[in-house]
């Protein structure tokens, strides 16, 4: 896989966390350096992480499913973008001002809601015997940076939610693309 691919990955993974941050400037009444960086921390930190474990578990699971190897990675994919297509199409304009989502159980829960599809991109890579240190840390630099464009983005702009839609639907069609890349390789 080049160097191309994985930032292309890279940066349909971080859709999710690009979504969640614009959200969260949408509906923070004030937005903190100290904030913008717990939430890009986090949300890099798990997505470095979490195909880290998906290619671990791969890795255990890869003799029974090496002959499948393309479909799985192919159904994985499409799998999340397709869910990426989907909630884009979803559009929740509320706003609890009430809870900071930057601190405490909030910030946990938004980390592994946005870093599952990573779990799925690292155990397809564990089955196509890619290596993972390198996308890995690439795929947390992209979710940190884009994570704080995007919490910075959605207090500066309050109607940017509309394009952090168009941004998950992008991530998704470019998820199933490549799968159908593995595939007819």
């Amino acid at each position: 896989m080049s160097l191309y691919e994985i930032i292309i990955i890279s940066i349909a993974l971080a859709m999710d966390a690009f979504t969640i941050a614009v959200a969260c400037g949408l509906c923070m009444p004030e937005v903190s350096k100290r904030q913008t960086f717990r939430l890009a921390f986090h949300f890099g930190l798990f997505q470095a992480l979490m195909p880290l474990i998906g290619w671990a578990a791969g890795l255990a699971v890869k003799t029974l499913v090496e002959t499948y190897a393309p479909w799985i990675s192919f159904i994985l994919l499409s799998f999340v973008g397709g869910k990426m297509i989907f909630e884009s199409f979803q559009h929740d304009d509320s706003c609890d001002v009430k809870k900071d989502p930057t601190k405490g159980f909030s910030l946990i829960l938004l980390s592994v809601a946005t870093s599952l599809d990573a779990l799925a991109v690292g155990l397809s890579f564990a089955i196509m015997n890619y290596p993972i240190v390198m996308p890995s840390v690439l795929i947390g630099i992209t979710a940190l940076t884009l994570t704080a464009i995007g919490i910075q983005l959605g207090k500066k702009f309050s109607k940017a939610s509309r394009y952090s839609h168009a941004a998950e639907l992008l991530g998704g069609i470019v998820l199933i693309l490549i799968g159908l890349k593995l595939l007819f390789l």
